[in-house]
């Protein structure tokens, strides 16, 4: 199997069960360091939810990703932008942004979106100064194809993600980010493979722990590492909300006039 990343050959890393019946085989790129599965044969089955049953850290991360979002975009985006979240899930990350006075919207092919209803993609404005997803990469069956669709899709030159990644060899198969039992996370990297991606996509990478960016501006390494990290960017968010202006009201007056 050749890499979807850089085109290379890949090693058999090894077997393992997905979703306890199907036997599938990770390939290991040594040029770029990703990390992928067999082609996804059994994505159907793995996705009769869109969002696994067992994903109990939702609440946790969408509530960690609005601080670090809002301490990022807040320093390195224009405060009055458009902002679109691809893979949005159930809107929770739109709800929370648009709290804290950012205007985000939402867009998700597979899941309903039910906490952002009436802002999703198709009633934005846009072009978008930036689009985020969370949750997103690790589930791609083709990551430079995703990649490209959602800067398109905003119209925009900066993604904010999140994937946790590796270095070295492939971690051992107790890594709990393969997820075996669901099926659903197929794509693994390494901040080298962020780097070759953004690459050939003419961007700059930016990565510092689970919190990654490609986009065409210059940023500050220092600055992305420390307003990226989880207790620099709560420290923050008292600053950073009296300085916006909440959604909420606004939101809710503007949902109860179109009713």
């Amino acid at each position: 199997m050749n890499c979807k990343i850089c085109g290379q050959a890949c090693r058999n890393q090894f077997s393992e069960l997905m979703l306890r019946r199907h036997t599938v085989t990770y390939w290991y790129c040594q040029a770029c360091g990703f990390l992928q599965t067999d082609e996804p044969h059994w994505l159907d089955e793995a996705y009769t939810s869109a969002i696994a049953n067992a994903d109990t850290g939702l609440v946790f991360r969408n509530n960690q990703f609005n601080r670090i979002v809002s301490a990022l975009l807040y320093f390195t985006q224009p405060r009055d932008a458009s902002f679109l979240d691809f893979g949005g899930g159930y809107g929770m990350f739109v709800r929370l942004m648009r709290d804290v006075g950012f205007n985000f919207f939402w867009y998700d092919r597979y899941c309903q979106n039910l906490l952002a209803i009436g802002f999703d993609a198709s009633q934005a404005p846009g072009p978008f100064a930036a689009v985020t997803a969370f949750e997103v990469m690790e589930h791609a069956p083709d990551p430079m194809a995703l990649v490209r669709e959602a800067l398109a899709r905003a119209g925009a030159k900066t993604l904010i993600f999140s994937t946790e990644i590796f270095e070295g060899e492939p971690p051992a198969r107790n890594w709990w980010y393969y997820a075996f039992p669901t099926g659903q996370h197929i794509a693994f990297y390494q901040r080298r493979t962020l780097q070759a991606m953004a690459a050939q996509l003419g961007l700059r990478c930016y990565s510092s722990g689970g919190i990654h960016m490609f986009t065409d501006r210059q940023i500050h390494p220092l600055l992305f590492r420390v307003i990226t990290k989880a207790r620099v960017a709560s420290l923050l968010m008292p600053w950073i909300r009296r300085h916006m202006r909440s959604r909420m009201i606004e939101d809710h007056e503007a949902l109860l006039a179109r009713s």
